[in-house]
């Protein structure tokens, strides 16, 4: 997987702002990537030095629209954090 493939978008929420002042950073990935591809792409893209890595499964939620039932989407989710120091500026101002 490139690079640009792993990394789809960051994810701005009230909880990954929070996060932010602690130097983790959310973001959702491809469904493929790794701990260890994540951390490469983020180094890579960002220019940042990462620590660690959580990644996490989410299920999609059940939605009815009118009579039929359905499911969105399953998605997954990494929590990178940053070494002390280390800012990505994309989140910044947000």
């Amino acid at each position: 997987m490139k690079k640009g493939e792993i990394i789809l978008h960051p994810i701005i929420t009230e909880k990954s702002t929070e996060l932010q002042g602690m130097g983790q950073y959310c973001f959702k990935v491809n469904r493929r990537a790794n701990k260890k591809e994540v951390m490469k792409a983020v180094k890579d893209v960002f220019g940042v030095e990462p620590i660690s890595c959580s990644v996490m499964n989410i299920k999609g939620k059940r939605k009815r629209e009118r009579y039929k039932y359905g499911y969105t989407s399953s998605w997954k989710k990494a929590i990178v954090t940053l070494k002390e120091g280390d800012k990505i500026e994309l989140f910044e101002g947000v």
